[in-house]
C-alpha cells in the first residue's frame, strides 16, 4: 500500500511545471531595486519608500521579506501605489527577465502595447 501511494505522489510531482508562469499587471514597471534601510530602498538609483503593505515576491512566487534582501542588486517588476511608495515587487527569474521589451517608465507604459495573454509588451 505504502509503495502505491509513494509511486502515486512520484507521478502527480512529475506532473507538475517546474514553475508556473507569474501573471504581471500592465502597469508593472521593470527596474532595480536595493533595500538598505526598511522600510527605505533604492529603485533604479533613486530613494523610495516601501509601502506598509508591499509585497515582495521571489522567482518562485514567494513572499520574500525584505529585511533578507539588504544590500543585494536585484532585477524585478514592481508597481507604485498612489503616494509613490512601492506597492508589489517580484523578484525576475532568468527567463522573466529575458522578456523584453518591458517598460522602465509609465511613459513607456502608456504608448507601448500589452498582450497580457503572453505576457509581453510591444513597441508601436
Amino acid at each position: 500500500m505504502l509503495r502505491c501511494v509513494f509511486a502515486l505522489l512520484l507521478v502527480l510531482c512529475a506532473a507538475l511545471p517546474a514553475q508556473a508562469q507569474r501573471v504581471f499587471q500592465a502597469n508593472a514597471l521593470r527596474g532595480e531595486l536595493v533595500v538598505t534601510q526598511p522600510p527605505e530602498a533604492l529603485l533604479n538609483g533613486r530613494s523610495v519608500r516601501m509601502a506598509p503593505g508591499l509585497r515582495i515576491r521571489n522567482p518562485l512566487n514567494m513572499i520574500q521579506l525584505s529585511g533578507s534582501l539588504l544590500d543585494q542588486k536585484l532585477a524585478v517588476n514592481y508597481t507604485l501605489d498612489g503616494a509613490g511608495e512601492l506597492r508589489e515587487v517580484w523578484i525576475l527569474s532568468q527567463a522573466e527577465l529575458a522578456k523584453k521589451p518591458w517598460p522602465t517608465t509609465p511613459q513607456e507604459a502608456q504608448t507601448w502595447v500589452f498582450d497580457s495573454t503572453l505576457q509581453r509588451w510591444s513597441k508601436p
